[in-house]
């Protein structure tokens, strides 16, 4: 059985002038020649990538596509008329979205969210910026906790929704972003919560301890390298702490406390001042 639009481990039955020919049980794929790996012979097993050319013929590639069936991607619009968009996907034949999968109409040289997936009617790869047609909203496994794969898809006056781990999809809330994320960023996030209605809460910091520690590390870090000083203390603006540090006053305080304590840093009129080397 071929899966169209994935990887699929092939064995070599033929070869000829313009390329081999794999085999997946009853059905023949060619390879061009361009894409042949040196030293193929008959055979030989190949992981290839299955995709359908202009002439609709299953053709297999070593070539890496930016995206595969039934995934999440961000991919740029090459060219956009009146029978949908083209994206570019690092494929020779760009990948179709179709005008009915287009909530606006998309424009060409700009770069979206969509979701690849074969087209049952056409049997050939598409794409759709209908994303929520594919999110999967029952049967959440993820928990509170879990580290989890980003992909940021739209803003909203709340946050940024985020793909979840290609499945599901979850809100990181503005007031807890202390990065510059833009959408079609691939990040690593928490699972802040997830709710009784399968909503699922996001962070890109860690919990607890976790996140004490890694803002330590943070702090120290900046610190040494601005001379073993930084101008801020328990009196500074949140605002001033996020442009220095990019975390919460919050953060800082407990982060600050802890090297205290520790005898990393002390306090000075004019902020924190780091006293041990390490």
């Amino acid at each position: 059985m071929i899966n169209l639009g994935e990887y699929n481990e092939l064995e070599v039955v033929k070869q000829l002038d313009f390329g081999v020919y794999l085999r997946a049980g009853d059905v023949e794929i060619l390879m061009p020649t361009k894409w042949v790996p040196a030293g193929t012979q008959i055979g030989d097993k190949l992981s290839v990538f299955v995709f359908r050319d202009s002439d609709d013929r299953l053709i297999a590639t070593t070539v890496t596509p930016f995206a595969t069936a039934n995934t999440f991607a961000f991919l740029e619009v090459k060219q956009s008329n009146n029978f949908g968009a083209f994206l570019d996907w690092g494929m020779d034949k760009d990948l179709l979205v179709p005008f009915r999968e287009q909530p606006m109409k998309l424009e060409q040289g700009k770069s979206y969210v969509v979701y690849v997936y074969v087209d049952k009617t056409t049997n050939r790869l598409a794409a759709s910026v209908k994303l929520n047609r594919f999110i999967q909203k029952d049967d959440v496994s993820v928990m509170d906790g879990d580290m989890v794969d980003l992909l940021v898809y739209s803003e909203t006056p709340l946050g940024y929704n985020a793909i979840i781990n290609n499945t599901y999809s979850g809100l990181i809330y503005k007031n807890e972003i202390f990065e510059a994320i833009r959408i079609g960023d691939k990040l690593k996030g928490f699972v802040k919560h997830v709710r009784e209605d399968n909503k699922i809460d996001l962070s890109l910091q860690k919990k607890g301890f976790e996140l004490v520690d890694e803002v330590k590390w943070r702090i120290e870090k900046i610190l040494k390298e601005n001379g073993g000083t930084l101008p801020l203390n328990d009196e500074s603006s949140p605002e001033e702490i996020k442009a220095t540090l990019q975390i919460s006053k919050k953060a800082f305080k407990k982060a600050i406390g802890a090297l205290y304590r520790d005898r990393i840093i002390t306090f000075t009129g004019q902020g924190i001042q780091l006293v041990k080397p390490r």
